[in-house]
């Protein structure tokens, strides 16, 4: 029909804390962000709700049609340089992941993109050495496909949250014409993903095999708590100021940071001045801080109107404080387009 209204757009991310939802006046930018929601991963009479208040009028599927970004615990997120050389060897691919990543490339949904752009990775051009391997097993995303279908969602794209993530944050680092070189810390509960950025990519990553779990067993012996389920309780609520024993709590953290942004700057002479740590939970915010000052840097504090304006998305007065903060940037990474069409303007990069 020529008056046929528009579809509207929807996107959700799930990851360790909570589901975070948006719905927008088109499926693609341009468009205007209308409404923003959270809730529990673990409520499904709240995530049925926060649906319905979405999407009152169900459609003829009586799903959610959304574009999904997920944070699956064994993801792989890891830049690489690969032998050129080699690339096309039967078996170089598999001997990088057995090798280098610990996996089995079998078992694993992988994709090779460009570290510099987040473009398909094009072998057969020398140029393209710097490598980010992206992927989860096949056994999760059979599992999160059929939870998300469970829930009243169905992913039309499925993607890594890190994935959006850092894509936002390297457009949007080039879009503010940055020099600078910002962490990027994805802290989950067994793993933190350590990442360095800048306006020209991806340029370091290493996976961390300890998160915030590892911090509760201090939290009790600091406290002399009972047992460990008392001081995850008291650690996981906002009834008790954890900021001054943050430097001992993220002591060993620290010291693999220490060692990832000093391999990285002797490489290239570039120092790391910021940190954005993207996944923590309004309850544990403080670590950000904790982190920025035992490193000696600062906090990224995102403002990022202008960044959504340049990607034609439109985030209303009213929504604006989520701009603001660093949890809800992986959802707003998530719509963006960075293709030639959706380009920031000549003019403006001038």
């Amino acid at each position: 029909m020529l008056f046929q209204k528009k579809n509207k757009g929807f996107f959700v991310e799930l990851n360790d804390h909570s589901v975070l939802f948006a719905r927008t006046s088109a499926p693609v930018a341009p468009f205007v962000i209308e409404e923003m929601r959270e809730c529990s991963p673990n409520d499904a009479a709240e995530l049925a709700a926060v649906i319905g208040q979405l999407q009152p009028k169900k459609g003829p599927s009586g799903y959610l049609h959304a574009t999904v970004s997920i944070f699956p615990p064994k993801r792989i997120i890891r830049r690489h340089t690969i032998e050129t050389k080699r690339v096309r060897e039967n078996g170089y691919i598999s001997e990088i992941c057995t090798q280098q990543f610990r996996i089995d490339q079998d078992k694993y949904v992988l994709a090779m993109l460009n570290a510099n752009d987040g473009q398909d990775c094009d072998t057969t051009r020398a140029a393209q050495k710097d490598v980010m391997f992206c992927g989860l097993p096949i056994e999760d995303a059979n599992t999160i496909q059929s939870s998300l279908l469970g829930s009243g969602i169905y992913p039309e794209r499925l993607e890594l949250g890190s994935v959006a993530t850092l894509g936002g944050v390297v457009d949007w680092l080039a879009q503010n014409k940055s020099k600078s070189s910002v962490l990027v810390l994805e802290i989950g509960a067994d793993a933190v993903n350590s990442f360095i950025v800048t306006a020209g990519g991806v340029e370091a990553s290493r996976p961390i095999g300890q998160g915030v779990d590892a911090m509760v067993p201090i939290v009790q012996k600091e406290l002399g708590l009972k047992d460990e389920e008392s001081a995850r309780k008291l650690f996981f609520s906002n009834t008790f100021d954890f900021t001054g024993m943050g430097p001992l709590l993220i002591k060993r953290l620290l010291k693999e940071l220490q060692s990832s942004i000093g391999f990285y700057e002797v490489q290239t002479g570039q120092s790391v001045g910021q940190v954005f740590c993207t996944q923590l939970s309004p309850k544990l915010q403080w670590l950000d801080g904790a982190i920025a000052s035992s490193l000696g840097i600062t906090s990224v504090r995102p403002d990022l109107q202008s960044w959504l304006q340049a990607r034609q998305i439109i985030l209303p007065e009213n929504l604006a404080s989520h701009a603001q903060e660093a949890r809800w940037f992986g959802l707003l990474a998530l719509m963006a387009q960075y293709d030639a069409e959706h380009a920031v303007p000549a003019e403006e990069k001038k």
